[in-house]
């Protein structure tokens, strides 16, 4: 991705990429979303409200870490200020969307899915920060305003939880 240069170590989002940026986080966007949600509509608004708000902005960004670590921070606040709103609801089960989703994977990308979804929030979302968009524990400490110590206890909590869940499931089979 190619930024303007705006002043000197500056630069900002020019034309056509922001639909560069649009293409290349998108999926990122929207995965932390469902993470919060469980559901696609929300999740849509979600991203929606994200690139809209990076499209809006004048903040510089002094570099393409920057412009993705900003989004992330927008998505995780607006997730936030949506869920605790009075009209929230799910909409679509959780099941449907991993068949969806898994229909061609294998059996086991589903059950993984299904599993990391069923886990409280505060698990689900560091647990995907830190395996699927490869953030460091102090980034995710930083993203999510906590503590490093808080982040590395619910990683280590979250992966307890996923391996019990999983034995259950694949030794029923």
């Amino acid at each position: 991705m190619h930024f303007q240069r705006k002043t000197k170590g500056v630069f900002t989002l020019q034309g056509s990429k922001f639909e560069q940026a649009v293409k290349k986080y998108k999926d990122n966007i929207y995965a932390i979303a469902f993470n919060y949600f469980k559901n696609r509509e929300d999740s849509e608004e979600i991203l929606q409200e994200a690139f809209l708000k990076l499209y809006k902005t004048e903040k510089p960004f002094a570099n393409e870490e920057h412009m993705r670590n900003w989004l992330i921070r927008v998505t995780i606040n607006q997730c936030k200020k949506v869920s605790m709103s009075s009209w929230f609801t799910k909409h679509l089960p959780l099941e449907d969307y991993a068949e969806a989703v898994y229909e061609d994977s294998e059996k086991e990308e589903s059950d993984l899915f299904l599993a990391v979804m069923s886990m409280p929030k505060k698990y689900r979302i560091v647990i995907h920060l830190y395996y699927y968009e490869d953030y460091s524990v102090r980034e995710i400490a930083e993203l999510l305003s906590m503590n490093e110590a808080t982040v590395r206890t619910r990683l280590a909590r979250g992966r307890n939880i996923l391996k019990k869940k999983l034995s259950e499931v694949w030794d029923n089979e």
